[in-house]
Parts: C-alpha cells; sequence; structure tokens
C-alpha cells in the first residue's frame, strides 16, 4: 500500500518545484504554524513545570491541605493539630508542616516593595529536595534570615544582591517591614504565579506575617516505608474531617496542573494558540494545493483521457501534501528548539524540546496537510477530459 502510494512521488515533486515561489511560500507557511504550535506548547508545558517546582521538591508521600486550597497561590490554612492526628496511625513516619504566603519584599537597592512568594518550614527538618536549601537550612536558625531565589525578576534587585553578596556578605533589607538579613541564594525558578521566591525559618516568617503557628498550609505526611501509603491514605480521610483535603504527591501536582490548565485563562490561552496554528497552516496548504490542481486541471484531464483514474490524481495530491508536510517541519523543528533556548536563557522558565512534543506536532502537521488537501482535491472533478477536445 505504502509503495504504491509513494511510487510515483517524483511527479507529484515536479508539480511542486515547478513553481519554486509557491513552494517556498508554503513551505515558510506551514513551519510559520509549526512554531506557532511549538511555541504554544512549549510554554504550556513550561507554565505546568515552573508552578509545580515546589509541588515536586517536597518530600512527603501524602500531602494534607485545605479543602479549599485550589493552587499554590490560593493556599487557605488548616489547624495544626489535624495534621498531628495522623501520628495516631503507626504506618504514619513523621509529620512536617510548610506555609506558604505572598509577602512584602523591598528592593535593596531601589526601596521599591513587590510582592514574593515565601515559603517557611522548621529548618530543623528536611522537607524540601533541594540540595542548595539543605545546604544552608542552618542559617535559618537564625532569626530574620532569608533565603532568595536567583532567578527572581530583576526588579527585586536579583543581580544587584548577587553581585553585593559576593562583595561583603552582608544585605540587610525588609519584608513586610521587617528588617531581615539574606542569608544565601538557592534555584527555584520564577512562574506564572509568582516572579521571586524567598525561603526562611517557621520561627521567622512568624514575627513577620503575624501568622499564627497553628495555622499551616501545607502537611508532609511520611509513611513506614513498609507500608502502602495509598492504603493509608484511605485510612486518613476516614478519620480526619470533610474539611481536610489528603491526596497523594502526585495528585499534589496534579492540583496545580489543573488549575493552570482548567480555571486560570493563561492555560486556556496556549490551547487556543495551537488551534490558531493547526488553522493557519491548514488555510496556507490549502490555498498551495488548491492553486497547484487548479494550474494543472489541464494536465489532469489529459491523464484521465490516458486511462489514468481519478484515484490516482487524490494520490497525487496527498503526495504532495505530505511533502510540504514534512519539508516544512524540519526548519519549523529546529526553529522552535533555538527559540526554546533563547527563551529559557531569558526568562528562566522550564522549556525544553521533547521527543514527545516533536512527534506530536510532526502527527499534527501531517494531519493538517491531509485535510487540507482533502479540500483541495474537489477541485479535481473539474478535471473532464472532453474540456480538452
Amino acid at each position: 500500500m505504502i509503495k504504491k502510494l509513494f511510487r510515483k512521488i517524483p511527479l507529484a515533486w515536479l508539480q511542486l518545484t515547478k513553481a519554486k515561489t509557491r513552494l517556498l511560500v508554503a513551505l515558510i507557511g506551514i513551519a510559520f504554524a509549526d512554531i506557532l504550535m511549538f511555541m504554544q506548547l512549549g510554554f504550556q508545558e513550561g507554565l505546568y513545570d515552573c508552578n509545580t517546582i515546589f509541588h515536586r521538591s517536597i518530600k512527603a508521600d501524602l500531602v494534607m491541605l485545605s479543602s479549599q486550597t485550589i493552587g499554590i497561590y490560593y493556599m487557605e490554612s488548616f489547624p495544626r493539630p489535624l495534621l498531628y492526628q495522623a501520628l495516631n496511625f503507626e504506618e504514619v513516619e513523621s509529620v512536617n508542616s510548610i506555609y506558604v504566603s505572598i509577602l512584602s519584599w523591598k528592593n535593596p537597592q531601589t526601596k521599591q516593595y513587590y510582592p514574593i512568594l515565601t515559603y517557611a518550614f522548621d529548618p530543623n527538618r528536611n522537607v524540601l529536595d533541594l540540595s542548595e536549601v539543605y545546604g544552608q537550612q542552618h542559617k535559618l536558625k537564625q532569626a530574620d534570615v532569608v533565603l532568595f531565589d536567583r532567578t527572581s525578576r530583576p526588579e527585586w534587585g536579583t543581580q544587584y544582591m548577587l553581585n553585593k553578596f559576593q562583595e561583603d556578605n552582608n544585605i540587610v533589607t525588609e519584608v513586610d517591614k521587617r528588617r531581615v538579613k539574606l542569608g544565601g541564594f538557592f534555584t527555584m525558578g520564577p512562574s506564572f504565579s509568582a516572579d521571586a521566591n524567598l525561603i526562611t525559618s517557621d520561627l521567622t516568617f512568624f514575627k513577620i506575617s503575624g501568622r499564627h503557628p497553628d495555622d499551616i498550609d501545607v502537611g508532609l505526611i511520611n509513611i513506614d516505608p513498609r507500608y502502602d501509603p495509598q492504603e493509608i491514605l484511605s485510612l486518613l480521610r476516614k478519620e480526619l474531617p470533610d474539611d481536610i483535603k489528603i491526596i497523594t504527591k502526585k495528585d499534589f501536582i496534579n492540583l496545580e496542573t489543573q488549575y493552570w490548565a482548567e480555571s486560570s485563562p493563561i492555560g486556556v490561552i496556549f490551547g487556543i494558540g495551537v488551534i490558531m496554528g493547526f488553522i493557519v497552516g491548514a488555510v496556507i496548504v490549502y490555498q498551495i494545493l488548491y492553486a497547484d490542481v487548479f494550474d494543472h486541471l489541464s494536465e489532469y484531464a489529459t491523464l484521465k483521457a490516458m486511462g489514468y483514474s481519478h484515484l490516482f490524481l487524490l494520490k497525487l495530491v496527498f503526495q504532495e501534501a505530505l511533502i510540504l508536510a514534512f519539508l516544512g517541519y524540519i526548519p519549523g523543528y529546529l526553529l522552535s528548539v533555538l527559540l526554546y533556548d533563547l527563551t529559557r536563557g531569558a526568562t528562566f522558565l522550564p522549556i525544553f524540546m521533547t521527543v514527545e512534543r516533536g512527534a506530536f506536532v510532526l502527527i499534527l502537521t501531517l494531519v493538517m496537510c491531509f485535510i487540507s488537501g482533502m479540500i483541495a482535491i474537489r477541485k479535481l472533478q473539474d478535471a473532464d477530459p472532453a474540456d480538452i477536445f
């Protein structure tokens, strides 16, 4: 079947290359459509990745949240004694708590205030799988010491602090009008919900925010390795009140992803962008194929008069569509890889080309060209052998 389909590809190729300008325009159009789809999909995946770095870094088998929590930027506190109830189960090895809040950061250089996403926990507990944080947790045991994300946006004074910290290691600023000292830097990365991140101890956080220690945002539950966390999850859900949500770490990640995919307009916009890229490419390919069929109607009519079937002509048009799909995809893919690198360097967003995304866009490109070919072949009905005599 495939052999028969591609056996006469040279004819399709000759027809496409006869009008070189038209072929070039078609390839540019398809490449543009592919780049648009690649960038939208890259931004969408980067959106999910950058907003779940914290979720993926926590050290826990199960996570306890308020039932009102819908995302990291919309956390609701719940009583810490409910977390300690989990210790009544012998299968539970340990529990830890994390506080999350948006505080006001003072740029030490410009003195301007900016919102900053702040995480706080007991520095005697290892709750985050971030080597830079773990290596500096001893600094957080000192009062009013904070760690700043080095990949935060420059408006927060990031570059100024990086340079000054190397010189005298003595940077003092304010968080929510309280004087704090910069103890060091870590890397988490900006996200669509926060342009800057801060980590401090729970005691420092209480003094800065005025939060009561019993009002926690994220409860971490570690299960004894001898037991199945899924079974313990069911037991805990039966014992604890309905206003508490207990989920696995994977579901905690999915909760954030689902918010950005379904509730946030940003996730919807990226999805629409992929659809628009597909439509743009389909229209361009259709116009090229339609024009090509129109220009060769007399030749097609002659082929019919010579005994070639209508099916042969259909295959010819689809061969042209496949050639356009593959030739347009290659530059679109290569340029997208370059744009990913440039975007990642400029924004620190985790945007990388993956095999899965490359294959997905290739399939979309083939489908796009196939649909365009389906519409364009209607013009073949006008190829009547009687018209040439």
